[in-house]
């Protein structure tokens, strides 16, 4: 089946990929990202266990490990030292067909974890030391890493989705440099900031927030300087983000794809 038009038309496979452990993955809460390696390898979550799946290109399943994680929520790469890392963001909490697909109740926690393309534990972060984490919950929902492989310094960026709306910059090792939350220009406070991503197609690197619940996409430079808004004349719920060449994908959660060129205008939707 064709889905799109072109350039933007695509052949939907349902059956693609072999996922293990049909029975419990026909009820799963299938909520994460997909990643892509440097060899062409997808990388998913599988919908119901703790376990990251690794295809080939065909949907032939490679290998899989289980990480400790309660929610595989978004996926993303990186380099260190040469080698390939794959970043987690876990919310803290599963949804379940038990509960009706609510969020289980019970002690949450939230965590981004680093691990190798096998499964080696490389790097985890916690609740950061924040002041809206005195009474707040950390509900990381997405990740992205100026990457030293692509001339960054290997920050990483952290975005509270589901916690306190709040994008928070990480060193390499973890450690806090400093957070933002949409009042550092005049689009106005983050309301469930879903994705982050870093943008290279440029000469100078840029930040771009998925506001979700604001219907639009804010845009930073990589020391956390507001620079311009768009999208809220298009977007109903940004969530994620993809690139295509020159193009910029936004996922949005009403099962939407809106397409963006280099300059941030509006190309083309897929619904």
């Amino acid at each position: 089946m064709k889905i799109g038009n072109p350039p933007f038309e695509y052949d939907w496979l349902s059956d693609w990929a072999a996922i293990p452990d049909s029975d419990s993955a026909e009820f799963g809460w299938a909520h994460h990202g997909m990643a892509v390696t440097q060899t062409g390898e997808i990388i998913g979550v599988h919908p119901a266990n703790p376990s990251i799946l690794v295809f080939s290109q065909s949907g032939d399943l490679h290998r899989s490990f289980t990480v400790p994680i309660r929610e595989g929520h978004q996926l993303a790469l990186s380099t260190d030292n040469g080698e390939e890392c794959l970043w987690i963001a876990d919310p803290g909490r599963k949804n379940l067909k038990s509960s009706g697909y609510d969020p289980v109740p019970g002690e949450r926690g939230g965590q981004v974890l680093c691990v190798s393309l096998t499964g080696q534990p490389k790097k985890t972060i916690s609740t950061p030391e924040h002041p809206v984490y005195e009474h707040g919950n950390f509900a990381p929902t997405s990740m992205t890493v100026f990457d030293t492989g692509s001339g960054g310094n290997g920050d990483v960026w952290v975005a509270d989705g589901y916690g306190e709306s709040i994008v928070h910059r990480m060193d390499s090792a973890g450690n806090l440099i400093g957070s933002i939350n949409g009042e550092e220009g005049d689009a106005g406070r983050f309301d469930c900031p879903h994705g982050v991503w870093v943008d290279y197609r440029k000469a100078d690197p840029e930040l771009y927030v998925a506001d979700r619940a604001n219907r639009r996409v804010q845009v930073y430079d990589l020391e956390g300087v507001y620079k311009r808004v768009f999208g809220e004349e298009v977007l109903t719920s940004p969530s994620a983000f993809a690139v295509d060449g020159q193009y910029m994908i936004v996922a949005e959660l009403r099962a939407r794809l809106a397409v963006f060129d280099l300059d941030d205008s509006f190309f083309y939707l897929h619904r």
